[in-house]
């Protein structure tokens, strides 16, 4: 996501430097740099326009900063001007004084729409809040069945009438089954149609006015650039929505989407959609955003994400393991999967400032080489996986390894020794001292199943790796 707006938007700030102070001859470039960049992420070319002149008027009329690189100071400029472009702030999702609130998804057919409707409704979940789904689609062949599906996936419950009732009487009848179970929110899943026509406005109207919503979500594929504006204005013009839904966002989206949505239609991003897995919905704060796209990561995400896997009395009981050197490869197998559960390798990797060099192919590496580790781990016994020393000491069990998990013995020779290693440094670092950092268990690690690693209980010079370091 936005990889390459953020290159070129990086070659704008390198116009800027040496220069030691912004001035009408020397931002013209660089201007020239962010106009193209934002151009290419299919930007709205009138938002393109009025953003560059903004960023020129605040560049020129800033103020010289002690100790403050030009380049520094105009990518603050440009962050601060992308926030204001995509909203400044995140709009929250209503809370109804009175339940149940009333959440009506739109949406044309393949943006993802019954799928963002779970996954809201999993997000909602999260937040405590109890929601019923109701599936109105009767048009689109299986799209109740995808609901009801999805439904049980997240132990939702999802209300339905087939496939044989007008969706009007349906969404009536599901806000009715709402209010006598107690819920809390109601999300209306409504047909989506290949275009914009006639007959899907008059439905989505006269659902919107018997229901009476307090949301009125139209869900936008992100792939579709700056038409995903155009058709959030449409909709509004029509319908009159409360914000959109940009989905497919972790796809080979460009960003003008992003950045065009709130100035062209007057509405905001409520949340993205960055993944299949139902997991993956995140509310959109403009100012995270912004710093994505500017390559400086988003720690406040990361954050988030962490929180909602990782419980505080087995972080604490895992952080002695680590500083005691008793963490055990059984350890080293959770910590996968909770890292797994949170996105992409990637996708985090993304999110921390100043990772954002790290190629698309490097990151490949690294999910092949996590997977390569997992599976010898999983040739392991469980009682080797709690004593890593057993391995240390037995070839015989080396050996067992290798040929289990289709690799060859230097392979686990290295894993082990690596793992020891990193073991015996997390230790030291413990007790306040910092060594060398060792290779991580999987580096090196790249071949081929038998692609042979040098041998760890061989006594020669370790090599620098390219990739990544200690996990």
């Amino acid at each position: 996501m936005f990889d390459a707006l953020s290159e070129r938007l990086e070659s704008a700030w390198k116009k800027m430097r040496g220069q030691d102070k912004i001035s009408e001859g020397n931002i013209q470039e660089a201007l020239r740099e962010v106009r193209r960049a934002l151009l290419e992420a299919d930007a709205n070319f009138q938002v393109v326009k009025d953003f560059v002149e903004d960023v020129r008027t605040s560049a020129l009329g800033a103020e010289v900063v002690r100790g403050v690189q030009p380049e520094q100071q105009f990518v603050k400029i440009v962050h601060d001007e992308l926030v204001q472009v995509m909203g400044e702030m995140n709009a929250p999702l209503a809370h109804a004084a009175t339940a149940p609130t009333v959440v009506l998804m739109a949406g044309l057919q393949g943006t993802g729409k019954t799928t963002a409707a779970a996954k809201l409704a999993l997000h909602l979940r999260k937040e405590n809040r109890t929601t019923l789904l109701v599936a109105t689609d009767i048009y689109r062949p299986a799209a109740i069945d995808q609901l009801i599906t999805l439904g049980k996936q997240i132990n939702v419950p999802v209300f339905e009438l087939g496939t044989g009732t007008n969706p009007v009487e349906i969404a009536r009848q599901g806000i009715e089954a709402a209010k006598a179970q107690n819920v809390d929110t109601v999300i209306i899943d409504t047909a989506g149609r290949l275009q914009i026509d006639p007959e899907m406005m008059a439905e989505l109207a006269q659902i919107k006015k018997v229901v009476q919503p307090h949301e009125t979500l139209l869900v936008v594929d992100a792939m579709t650039g700056q038409e995903a504006a155009n058709l959030t204005r449409t909709f509004h013009e029509e319908i009159g929505i409360t914000g959109a839904v940009l989905t497919k966002m972790d796809g080979d989206t460009r960003g003008g989407a992003a950045l065009s949505i709130r100035k062209i239609s007057g509405q905001p991003i409520k949340f993205i959609g960055v993944g299949e897995k139902v997991e993956a919905l995140q509310p959109f704060h403009p100012e995270r955003m912004a710093s994505r796209i500017l390559g400086m990561g988003d720690v406040l995400t990361l954050v988030e994400k962490a929180q909602e896997e990782f419980d505080l009395a087995d972080a604490e009981k895992m952080q002695r393991k680590i500083l005691e050197a008793q963490f055990d490869f059984t350890d080293f197998l959770k910590q996968t999967k909770l890292l797994k559960n949170m996105g992409s390798l990637g996708g985090i990797m993304k999110m921390i400032p100043g990772m954002n060099k790290i190629s698309g192919e490097q990151l490949q590496q690294g999910e092949i080489q996590l997977k390569r580790v997992e599976s010898m781990i999983n040739s392991m016994t469980l009682e080797e996986r709690r004593n890593p020393d057993l391995l240390a000491s037995s070839p015989s069990r080396r050996r067992r390894i290798a040929a289990g998990a289709g690799y060859r013995e230097s392979d686990v020779n290295k894993l082990v020794s690596d793992f020891s290693r990193m073991r015996s440094m997390m230790q030291m670092m413990g007790q306040g001292q910092f060594p060398g950092m060792p290779a991580s268990p999987f580096a090196g690690m790249g071949g081929q199943p038998g692609a042979g690693a040098q041998g760890a209980f061989k006594k020669k010079k370790m090599k620098k790796k390219k990739g990544f370091g200690t996990l």
